[in-house]
């Protein structure tokens, strides 16, 4: 009897060792193919996710590119839809203005982060900055010529 038990529990570490070393592997994968969807990107700012939980109950692009004007909401009238139940239906809006990009909270119910502080009115944007919402975190990229 100890000696099943024995090769049981062996086994089982044996299928732990495996599946930790395939979860490494698989987040090595994910970032490089993130660096080659990087790689064909345009100019153009775009947001980039930040941190992804390990299983969301909706779908989030890695990247979206950003237009003159863009909204962000769980709306279906919004530039990029997100279906998470923490975003508001037009959440947040994202504008171009004399070549400066520049965010504005559209009175969400669970307000809008910008490097974890609260926005309460329009604000510029600047290279690296961080825009929370919902369950999600974007940085926000304008690369330099």
């Amino acid at each position: 009897m100890y000696q099943i038990l024995s090769w049981t529990i062996r086994y089982i570490f044996i299928v732990l060792i495996y599946y930790f070393i395939y979860s490494i592997i698989r987040l090595i994968y994910l970032d490089i193919q993130a660096i080659n969807n990087k790689g064909k990107r345009n100019d153009n700012p775009y947001l980039k996710l930040v941190n992804r939980k390990d299983r969301l109950d909706f779908h989030v692009q890695e990247f979206y590119d950003l237009n003159d004007s863009t909204t962000l909401g769980r709306g279906k009238g919004n530039d990029i839809q997100i279906d998470d139940k923490y975003i508001s239906s037009k959440h947040l809006k994202i504008t171009l203005d004399e070549g400066e990009y520049f965010l504005e909270d559209l009175g969400s119910v669970n307000g809008t982060y910008l490097n974890s502080t609260v926005i309460e009115d329009v604000v510029k944007l600047r290279n690296g900055d961080r825009i929370g919402l919902g369950q999600i975190e974007f940085l926000f990229v304008k690369e330099v010529d």
